[in-house]
């Protein structure tokens, strides 16, 4: 069965870490509103969004949204502090007391009772200091407050070390036609956990609508320059990327489908357990995303043609990504 949620980080507008861009650049809710409007008219029931998009706007928006449609399920994250007025993200947060009060922030700025899914969204916590976290998480499920709860982590070992737990459900991470995450779909699978994938159009790239030479507007984070992001370099296509893009567009458009079709349609093919969560600012964008459930998972001859043609980097050891 195929799976499809939506991603809302690009609709948070603009917000900074550290005093650098931490958003998609500058956003209209009235567009974002008609784009989650029709996700929900094409049959997505799941959306993913966390504390820090817009510190808490993205949420906002979503419980204003969806609030005639408390069907829909709503993941979200914690972990970090944050300052709504200054649009800052203030630092990493794992007290269980201040964690437990984001909660209920974030439980009234989604107009939810109990969120369905919750994330720890500090990627590379050590293991010891999640533990008070998830202890935190399993306390408000058993008073229904949360639903079930998960981690945002590229890191096999933390996924690995709270799966036996009846709560955790879930894993949040980056995955794409560019990322095949070999060392963490089998922990996923083997755990019968859902694979909930982060960048599925690698941070648009694999969404048709950038060409070579695209700037990014300075409050944009593709144009930050941050560590794990490998997209892009100084706001531009990364020439590695392009090449394995041009590598596999052909492809990945088999069969009628769009690029952005293309490369859900292959994590699905990827993994059963897969989850392909995209982002979208428009209702055309929504339109394009969800027309890859007419699809279905590429062929396996497909597949097998893609991985004798791009050639990935190694993936090194596991990172933030």
């Amino acid at each position: 069965m195929t799976q499809l949620g939506l991603g809302t980080w690009a609709i948070g507008g603009p917000w900074t870490a550290g005093g650098a861009p931490a958003g998609w650049g500058q956003t209209d809710d009235g567009t974002s509103r008609a784009a989650i409007a029709l996700a929900v008219e094409a049959g997505i029931r799941f959306f993913d969004t966390a504390q820090t998009y817009g510190t808490g706007h993205a949420e906002s928006l979503l419980g204003e949204a969806l609030a005639p449609h408390p069907e829909v399920r709503i993941a979200t994250k914690v972990g970090y502090a944050i300052d709504p007025a200054a649009r800052e993200l203030v630092g990493p947060m794992t007290d269980p007391i201040a964690i437990a009060a984001s909660l209920e922030a974030s439980r009234r700025r989604l107009r939810r009772d109990r969120i369905d899914l919750v994330l720890l969204h500090l990627n590379a916590l050590p293991v010891a200091e999640a533990a008070p976290v998830f202890d935190l998480l399993e306390g408000q499920r058993a008073k229904g407050q949360v639903a079930a709860y998960g981690w945002s982590t590229d890191f096999p070992d933390r996924a690995t070390a709270f799966a036996g737990r009846e709560g955790f459900t879930a894993v949040e991470h980056a995955m794409n036609v560019f990322f095949r995450a070999d060392a963490l779909i089998p922990v996923i699978e083997g755990a019968g956990l859902q694979s909930l994938n982060r960048s599925p159009l690698a941070m648009g790239l694999l969404g048709g609508r950038i060409a070579q030479g695209h700037r990014f507007a300075p409050n944009d984070v593709r144009r930050s320059g941050a560590d794990w992001l490998a997209y892009f370099t100084h706001g531009e296509i990364a020439p590695d990327y392009a090449r394995m893009l041009n590598a596999v567009r052909e492809l990945l458009t088999t069969g009628g489908r769009s690029l952005a079709q293309g490369a859900i349609c292959w994590l699905w093919a990827r993994s059963a357990a897969a989850m392909p969560l995209p982002g979208f600012r428009t209702p055309d964008q929504v339109a394009d995303l969800c027309g890859a459930l007419a699809h279905g998972p590429l062929p396996a001859d497909t597949m097998a043609e893609i991985e004798a043609v791009i050639a990935r980097p190694p993936d090194g050891p596991p990172r933030e990504r």
